[in-house]
């Protein structure tokens, strides 16, 4: 891509970390995808860490959110080539209103994810779909996929040492409330303290089952991961939900730790 109105949109598109807008399907050199040898060659490389491809994502989604897919493309710029892939909310969304998900092909070949509001597609189709319906849900839109959002199973790419979450969940009698979240955090480069490059999962529960009220009622779940490691419980209830069977999470508390916990917790 040589014009500089495709230069801008592809920097446009790289540099948000949430949803952007898809000047690059409308400015870039874009071709089908069965003319570009690049693209098929990217369809048959990339997959996701469970081992699904690009187009398994594309279709699953698709069926749940608010994923309408458009069209395909490439760009080249500063001797990177990047191929992207449009979409929209809605079917009668006018050109202008389209998202972009790019990746950035390196000149060893390497792939890299560049738009960061879709990470969440490394983790597999069902992270990207809950990544994207929370997203409808904070933005107002209509008919979101609550009943999808708010599934306990769909939260089972997230792995503990007791087994998968969305099955520790559902055992443990939880049922999942606003907000949900499913996203990725690059790290600041202006502030090396603080976390980053990293997978966010952040669940609010209410489980019947005893237990400190606090936990129980609008019990706050985190869950993070970095790239090439385990999940690791970052709430104080999700550290309970890694150690303990399902729905035995506060069976083993002494007194003392009860009032450690309670006083740890802010208030909600």
């Amino acid at each position: 891509m040589r014009t500089m109105s495709g230069r801008r949109a592809l920097w446009f598109c790289l540099g948000q970390s949430l949803i952007c807008l898809a000047g690059l399907a409308a400015t870039s050199n874009s071709v089908r995808a069965n003319e570009s040898p690049l693209i098929e060659r990217f369809k048959s490389t990339w997959r996701a860490q469970d081992g699904e491809t690009i187009e398994q994502i594309i279709s699953n989604v698709s069926k749940v959110a608010q994923f309408v897919p458009r069209m395909w493309g490439v760009a080249e710029l500063d001797q990177n080539d990047y191929v992207f892939f449009s979409w929209t909310r809605h079917r009668d969304d006018t050109s202008d209103e389209q998202y972009v998900i790019t990746w950035k092909i390196a000149l060893d070949g390497t792939i890299q994810l560049a738009s960061t509001y879709a990470k969440p597609m490394e983790l597999g189709w069902r992270a990207l779909a809950l990544s994207l319906i929370a997203s409808e849900v904070k933005d107002g839109e209509r008919d979101a996929n609550l009943r999808f959002l708010h599934d306990p199973s769909n939260f089972n790419f997230v792995t503990t040492t007791q087994g998968r979450l969305g099955d520790l969940l559902r055992q443990g009698r939880c049922t999942i409330l606003e907000p949900v979240g499913v996203d990725y955090l690059p790290k600041q480069n202006d502030k090396p303290t603080e976390k980053g490059d990293l997978w966010r999962v952040l669940l609010v529960v209410n489980c019947n089952i005893p237990g400190p009220r606090f936990f129980t009622h609008n019990g706050v779940i985190t869950f993070e991961k970095s790239e090439g490691q385990d999940w690791e419980p970052q709430s104080s209830f999700a550290k309970r939900i890694a150690a303990f069977p399902p729905g035995s999470w506060f069976a083993r508390m002494e007194p003392r730790e009860r009032e450690e916990l309670e006083g740890s917790e802010s208030p909600r």
